[in-house]
């Protein structure tokens, strides 16, 4: 089982999926659920049944990094999260993450979070412009996201981020400007922002109206912008959409960009595992019933190739700052002169790598895959 010790070699991470929204945004694909938080008490109890059986049965080690994440798990009622972490048992050093959006994270789910453990909020502030947030389906204000980091800043986090996305068709670059401008003088400043394009998933209703669809130029203009300021701040890129200071990367993150073990509760949950992914059941009340039932909640299992994980192995690291072994690409290729910078034996994207990364990925050589995570040991696989 892998040594708790924090580094990223060694980690070993439990994701929780919190499903409850008070209203879905137009652009969101997640398996989520709005007017269903009498749900919430039965589906915790669920979670923590969930976990206490991988516990017993010895496929679940103290994880090094939690990551709680939806949904809205601010929309918790309070205690719920206390219980829950409680549950789970996090190693000493732990980092543990709960995701929080403006309109519900009070002083009081905060509080609790310190008080349960947690170390790291991440803080879905989107934009700063209220015109922008209408756009989004977004229901805060940007006071809201002003009075949320002052909250975090009292309570005492270690470290906190930033959730930005660019790319509205209503977001001018005068409001991204000032968007980032602000968040940079919030107090506490954020020590990590992590910047996403507006993606178009299918299914939802941006998908369905293409006066809404991001362009692409636009987009990448709009990612230089975040890129040059952030940097300019003091936060450097760690991976493609994420800038943080030295030390205030997310380390449940970077695990999964390497491939680390992870196991998943709570619906639509994933995981990988003992060289399978899985995923659980998509809706909270299946999910509610197949753990009460005793059955397990897994909708679907695969199996990688050894081929494919090496690959997709180095998918995930190009993505990141440590890059992959020059090997993996072709150093002569001229097509890959201005997006990859080759040197001490390894190849990291440049800026406008990262805005064609893609293109790149499709040119990765299996051969030179980097392998498993130095020190990862096989896990007997989950019931």
């Amino acid at each position: 089982m892998p040594a708790a010790t924090g580094g990223i070699e060694t980690e070993f991470g439990v994701y929780v999926h919190i499903p409850f929204c008070s209203k879905r945004c137009g652009y969101c694909a997640f398996a989520t659920s709005v007017g269903k938080l009498d749900l919430a008490p039965d589906y915790v109890d669920a979670c923590i049944a969930d976990i206490t059986r991988a516990k017993k049965d010895g496929s679940l080690p103290r994880p090094t990094t939690v990551f709680v994440g939806g949904g809205t798990p601010s929309l918790l009622p309070e205690g719920f999260l206390e219980r829950l972490l409680g549950a789970i048992d996090p190693a000493p050093g732990a980092e543990v993450t709960v995701e929080a959006n403006p309109e519900s994270a009070t002083q009081d789910f905060f509080s609790e979070a310190k008080r349960s453990g947690v170390t790291r909020i991440s803080l879905g502030a989107q934009s700063l412009a209220q015109h922008v947030l209408f756009d989004l389906d977004r229901t805060h204000t940007p006071g809201a996201v002003a009075g949320a980091v002052r909250a975090i800043g009292e309570v005492g986090f270690p470290t906190f981020n930033l959730d930005l996305i660019y790319g509205s068709v209503a977001e001018s670059d005068a409001d991204l400007a000032a968007t980032l401008e602000e968040v940079l003088y919030f107090e506490p400043s954020p020590p990590h922002v992590s910047a996403y394009a507006l993606t178009v998933e299918a299914g939802t209703p941006l998908s369905r109206d293409p006066t809404r669809h991001p362009d692409d130029d636009v987009l990448a203009r709009r990612y230089e912008m975040v890129d040059d300021r952030l940097r300019a701040a003091g936060l450097d890129w760690y991976e493609i959409s994420n800038w943080a200071r030295p030390g205030h990367e997310c380390r449940h993150n970077l695990a999964c960009w390497r491939g680390a073990e992870y196991l998943g509760f709570g619906c639509a949950a994933h995981s990988h595992f003992a060289g399978e992914r899985f995923a659980n059941v998509s809706s909270p009340e299946r999910y509610i019933e197949r753990v009460r039932t005793g059955r397990s909640p897994v909708a679907w299992t695969e199996r990688l190739e050894p081929d494919a994980r090496a690959l997709e192995l180095l998918e995930l690291s190009l993505r990141t700052r440590n890059g992959v072994r020059s090997a993996a690409l072709d150093e002569g290729d001229p097509l890959l002169a201005d997006l990859v910078s080759f040197g001490e034996g390894r190849a990291v994207l440049t800026r406008k790598g990262r805005l064609l990364a893609n293109e790149v990925a499709i040119r990765l050589r299996v051969g030179a895959a980097d392998g498993p995570p130095q020190g990862a040991q096989p896990l007997a696989k989950r019931a």
